[in-house]
């Protein structure tokens, strides 16, 4: 069995779907990352980065193992089902690349373009127009590469898993999925998954108010430290 440390976020998502198209067994533990949950020591221990998501394979030879950090959870589900990575050296790092794009450019961008454009406190032109136009320029490199081919690595794979759902926030970002068609296709062909329509059949929670905003932006190595102490004392320091 393997616990996935979740909350309905594009990161929590796109392992959700790995599991689902795996058709591994997991129980979902919620995490929610709008009241601080992820700083408990309880979850540190397995995500030191207090982030979501992480795993715990409690079938993992050798005895239970726990992953973090989204990236590897997929190339860690995949090596352990034998699905959506391929073996051969040519295509396994056809795949990888396009992993490490998510993790190292669509998902920060993206990240960024939500937060100036949606939740940040006080309006920031530059930021906004800095973000949503790198965004808009990964859509172009993902336009260029589809535009040949159904999926981004020819083959269905954790490349596909790991982008959908940060180009399912498009709207977030400040962009138009018509202006991408090969995009748009590959976009809808890919909800249409009953292992995608599964997960997002439980919900999509994208909402930060006044609390939320404390535990999830402008954290330095203090004040993280200081809701790890609040939730040692069970509740919120005085």
């Amino acid at each position: 069995m393997i616990d996935l440390y979740y909350f309905p976020s594009p990161n929590g998502i796109k392992v959700a779907i790995m599991l689902e198209e795996c058709e591994l067994p997991y129980r979902a533990v919620s995490v929610n990352i709008l009241r601080g949950e992820q700083f408990a020591a309880e979850y540190l221990r397995i995500c030191p980065n207090n982030k979501i998501p992480a795993i715990v394979d409690h079938d993992a030879p050798g005895g239970a193992l726990s992953v973090f950090e989204s990236g590897a959870v997929l190339v860690y589900l995949a090596e352990k089902s034998g699905r959506f990575l391929p073996s051969a050296t040519h295509g396994r790092f056809d795949v990888m690349q396009w992993l490490f794009w998510q993790v190292g450019g669509l998902g920060p961008m993206a990240g960024q373009a939500h937060h100036f454009r949606a939740f940040a406190s006080e309006s920031v032109p530059y930021g906004i127009r800095r973000y949503t136009d790198e965004v808009n320029r990964l859509y172009g490199v993902l336009q260029r590469r589809l535009a040949d081919r159904e999926y981004i690595a020819s083959e269905y794979s954790i490349a596909d898993i790991a982008c959908w759902p940060w180009v399912s926030e498009h709207t977030r970002q400040g962009q138009i999925l018509e202006d991408f068609p090969a995009v748009l296709s590959w976009f809808d062909a890919i909800r249409l998954r009953p292992a995608v329509q599964r997960v997002l059949a439980t919900g999509y929670e994208r909402a930060a108010d006044a609390e939320a905003q404390r535990y999830l932006y402008g954290q330095t190595a203090t004040t993280a430290a200081q809701v790890q102490r609040e939730h040692a004392a069970g509740g919120k320091a005085s």
